[in-house]
């Protein structure tokens, strides 16, 4: 993992074309501002993590409908 340090205003930039901002520090919150792609999905770890469960869930039910279909 990288580690970097950055002041409010000051930015970030991933693969030349993701700008990631701090906005805003209050306390322990940071509020970041992140200017990606159309095509680049960005999500909030959890929200990440719930859909991948979703996603593997709906996969294995749908293995588990083909299977009975075969059967």
């Amino acid at each position: 993992m990288l580690a970097l340090t950055r002041k409010k205003d000051e930015s970030i930039i991933i693969n030349g074309n993701i700008e990631i901002t701090i906005m805003e520090v209050k306390g322990d919150h940071v509020k970041l501002g992140i200017q990606a792609p159309k095509n680049v999905p960005v999500y909030r770890k959890e929200i990440f993590e719930q859909i991948q469960k979703e996603n593997k869930e709906a996969m294995q039910s749908q293995s588990m409908d083909g299977l009975k279909d075969l059967l």
